[in-house]
C-alpha cells in the first residue's frame, strides 16, 4: 500500500491555492443543500466556514422552517426555501430548486443537517445524476446515497469530494467499523477508488485519497474537536476552497489541515476541551493569511 504523504506547514507551502482574486465572482459561488427542522445550525456552520474559507457567495437551500432564520443568521447568503418532509428533512421536490441554483454554482455541498439515510438519499438520486460541470462535496448522512448508488458519483470524474467519519466510512462499504479503525487509511483508499470520488475520512488523526491512490495524513487536530458540529464546518471549509478554486485533492488536504489547526489554535486559546464548533471557522482567514505569507 502507498506510504501515505505527511501533511505539513511546508507541504501546503509547496502545494500553494491559487490566486483567488479580488472579486467574489472570481472567488465562485458556493452553494450549500441540505438541513432540517432539528439540526437548522449544521447549515449555518458550514456555510460560515465556506466563506471564512474564500468562497466568493455563498447560497444556501435549505427546508422551509428553518430558511427565515437562516437568512438573518448569515446574512451574507442568499437562502432558498424549499420543501419540507414530515419528519423535518428537506424534500427530494427540493431538486428542481437546487439544480436552478446549481448552474451558478462553482461548488456544492450536499448532505449537512439531514437527520434521516433515506432522506439523504433520495434528495441526492434526483440531484447528483444531473450535475457535470461543478464541483460536489456529499457529507455526513449524504454518503447513504453513495451506499445505495455505488457508481452515483462516476460521471462527475474524481471531481467529487466524500467528507465521512469512519462510521460512514464502514457503513459506505459494508464492513465492521472495527476494519476501519485498525486501518482507517486502506478504507479511504478502497473507499475512494470505488466512488472514484477524493475522501477525506476525519477521526482524531485524518487521511485523504484520490481515486489513483495518492494518500495524506494530516495528524493536526486535538480532542475538542469531537464535538457536534465539527465535521459540518470541515465540509464548509472543504467547499469553499473548491469554490475559491482549488483542485479536489488539494481542497480535501487543506481542508482537513485547516480544521484540525483551528483546533489547535483554540485548544490554546481556550482550553483542550469546551471551545465550539461555531467558533472554529474565524480562525481560518488567519492560518489562510499565514500560510500565503
Amino acid at each position: 500500500m502507498t506510504e501515505p504523504t505527511h501533511v505539513t506547514r511546508s507541504v501546503l507551502a509547496d502545494w500553494p491555492l491559487a490566486d483567488p482574486g479580488s472579486s467574489k465572482q472570481s472567488r465562485g459561488t458556493a452553494l450549500l443543500v441540505g438541513g432540517s427542522s432539528s439540526v437548522p445550525g449544521a447549515m449555518l456552520l458550514a456555510g460560515e466556514a465556506s466563506l471564512r474559507a474564500g468562497a466568493g457567495k455563498l447560497q444556501v437551500a435549505t427546508t422551509d422552517s428553518v430558511a427565515a432564520q437562516m437568512a438573518v443568521s448569515i446574512p451574507e447568503a442568499l437562502v432558498s426555501r424549499t420543501p419540507e418532509l414530515r419528519a423535518g428533512d428537506i424534500s427530494p421536490e427540493a431538486a428542481d430548486q437546487v439544480l436552478a441554483l446549481a448552474e451558478g454554482a462553482a461548488a456544492i455541498l450536499l448532505g449537512p443537517g439531514i437527520t434521516s439515510p433515506e432522506a439523504a438519499t433520495d434528495l441526492l438520486r434526483e440531484i447528483v445524476p444531473k450535475l457535470s460541470d461543478q464541483r460536489v462535496v456529499v457529507d455526513a448522512l449524504g454518503s447513504a446515497y453513495v451506499t445505495e448508488e455505488t457508481e452515483g458519483l462516476h460521471h462527475l470524474e474524481s471531481t467529487a469530494v466524500l467528507t465521512v467519519n469512519p462510521t460512514e466510512i464502514a457503513l459506505t462499504l459494508g464492513i465492521e467499523q472495527d476494519q476501519v479503525d485498525d486501518d482507517p487509511l486502506a478504507a479511504t483508499l478502497e473507499l475512494a477508488r470505488r466512488a472514484r470520488a477524493v475522501v477525506l475520512c476525519g477521526g482524531s488523526e485524518k487521511f485523504v485519497a484520490d481515486p489513483e491512490g495518492r494518500c495524506w495524513r494530516v495528524s493536526a487536530g486535538c480532542p475538542g474537536l469531537g464535538i457536534s458540529g465539527s465535521g459540518d464546518v470541515q465540509a464548509g471549509i472543504v467547499t469553499g476552497l473548491l469554490a475559491r478554486g482549488a483542485e479536489p485533492a488539494q481542497a480535501a488536504v487543506w481542508g482537513a489541515w485547516l480544521h484540525g489547526t483551528c483546533g489547535e489554535v483554540l485548544a490554546d486559546s481556550i482550553g483542550p476541551l469546551g471551545f465550539l464548533a461555531r467558533e472554529l471557522p474565524a480562525v481560518v482567514p488567519r492560518l489562510l493569511g499565514e500560510l500565503a505569507g
